[in-house]
């Protein structure tokens, strides 16, 4: 069941958090984070040196107190002291999370700062649970949905860009390019429930040329926008990659020089890889998961036939289909490129997937330490000449055994992630954002359906409403209870 949070948010909660905020182990830092009502009395007793409420925001050198081991109620020169550090202290609203926010700079041990947490919750604070932090910087409009998650995504970035990309969320780009959507949404949606509401006021919408021309341009933004937010999704998940192709093409070579390892057994006699082998890799931070599949041929052989099966069905959930292609055979008989390819493509796709294949092909020509110099000098011709009618399809030149071409093809691999592009036009996202942009998209088929081939103009207004209450899932306008436990439980604690 979905409930508007943007109304229904928390203006605060009654209970104070606590966490330790910095990695586990030794540091020369170490922070614990306070956030609630009790943060203020908290100071007042921990502090030798509390805070004045004209001190919000800023640095003061204090000694941390003990309390546990006081001497007198009343007097804190006799408390013995945990640690001594610096204590900032903000006021709500003005803070992280929207409440009273105290934060405990010391020495980074995990003595001290277990001590120091320990003092905290005495004072009356709990121990806060996984992205609960970030939960009420969400809950007290800090945050929305969008940007909360981009916290996590930036913490557990494996990339520069990876991590700019999330610093883009953060800011809010993906949550204005949202907003401007919906907004595109309810301009729609008023114009064609005014008209039906009001039939006073004579407003034919059904032959009002701008209501479909207006959909149709809403409807390629929302297109453009998924396209984004799969690159984002990308750099932060990593990219499958099926490794395919005829037996004896250097599949398992081609794994094992991207792994950096003998992963998987190489042999010259074909069948040999008969299941689907899995390697995950970082290309300059960039997870990759690498999926070495059987050799695609018919066979008699029971084993290596479920072998093959395994390869359909790891090439029919790839981002990208890594097709690699003997060099030699490739170059047979003064080869016709276009027909070599779609010969190959033909063999290799099973017959379920041969039609209207959206998965980006890299076709992998290996073993071009085996062609002669005029072999060479042709393919690369041929290549060149191809190019243009590859589309999101791209040749590359390799060779598994001697690591020739090995630079250029892991730019390739960078470039399919979205390290080609330049960092503005990226943002991080995660898979349920992709779920939603696609389901904005169905419904803003219908409604466009419902227009153009049946003039109902409720059922392009149902569809219409429907399509932005997608979109509003994404920045957490609208979304589920249970979502936001699951979103939140993910993040680390303290933050």
């Amino acid at each position: 069941m979905l409930r508007n949070t943007m109304s229904n948010r928390l203006i605060a909660k009654p209970e104070t958090i606590a966490a330790i905020a910095t990695a586990p182990g030794k540091g020369g830092v170490g922070i614990v984070r306070v956030s609630g009502n009790l943060s203020r009395s908290i100071a007042e007793k921990i502090l030798r040196r509390p805070p004045k409420i004209s001190e919000s925001h800023k640095a003061i050198y204090s000694d941390f107190l003990n309390l546990n081991l006081n001497h007198s109620e009343n007097n804190s020169a006799n408390h013995p002291v945990i640690d001594a550090g610096i204590a900032i202290f903000f006021n709500q609203p003005n803070s992280f999370t929207g409440e009273d926010v105290l934060e405990l700079q010391g020495h980074g041990g995990p003595v001290v700062m277990g001590m120091l947490l320990d003092q905290v919750l005495n004072l009356g604070a709990r121990l806060a649970k996984p992205g609960e932090f970030t939960e009420r910087a969400f809950l007290n409009h800090k945050l929305d949905l969008a940007e909360a998650e981009a916290v996590a995504d930036l913490i557990n970035a494996q990339s520069e860009q990876a991590a700019r990309a999330a610093v883009q969320s953060l800011q809010g780009y993906f949550s204005k390019e949202i907003n401007l959507l919906v907004e595109e949404l309810i301009k729609l949606r008023l114009y064609v429930e005014a008209a039906i509401d009001f039939p006073e006021e004579e407003i034919d919408f059904l032959t009002d040329s701008h209501v479909l021309k207006n959909s149709e341009d809403l409807l390629k933004n929302l297109q453009k926008l998924l396209h984004q937010a799969k690159k984002g999704e990308l750099l932060q998940t990593g990219m499958t990659l099926v490794i395919a192709g005829r037996p004896n093409a250097g599949k398992s070579s081609l794994l094992n020089l991207l792994s950096g390892k003998d992963s998987a057994i190489v042999t010259n006699i074909p069948g040999t890889t008969r299941d689907v082998l899995k390697e995950s890799i970082a290309i300059e931070g960039v997870p990759l998961h690498i999926l070495d599949t059987a050799g695609i041929r018919v066979t008699q052989d029971l084993i290596e036939q479920e072998g093959v099966k395994r390869a359909h069905k790891a090439m029919g959930q790839a981002d990208r289909i890594l097709l690699v292609i003997d060099a030699l055979d490739l170059c047979e008989n003064n080869f016709d490129l276009d027909f070599a390819l779609e010969k190959i493509t033909q063999e290799i796709f099973p017959e379920n997937l041969r039609e209207g294949v959206k998965t980006p092909i890299t076709y992998v020509v290996n073993k071009i330490d085996q062609l002669k110099p005029n072999q060479i000098q042709n393919l690369n011709l041929k290549i060149n000449n191809q190019k243009n009618n590859l589309t999101n399809n791209q040749i590359i030149k390799i060779s598994a055994k001697t690591s020739e071409g090995l630079e250029n093809f892991k730019k390739h691999l960078l470039a399919c992630v979205g390290l080609d592009q330049g960092q503005e036009s990226l943002f991080s996202a995660r898979k349920r954002h992709l779920v939603c942009i696609e389901q904005a998209i169905n419904y803003l088929n219908q409604a466009i359906s419902q227009l153009k081939h049946h003039q109902a103009g409720e059922l392009f207004a149902e569809d219409c409403r429907l399509a932005q209450e997608a979109l509003n899932q994404i920045t957490g306008e609208f979304t589920s209870d249970d979502l936001l436990g699951r979103i939140f439980s993910s993040f680390c604690i303290g933050k």
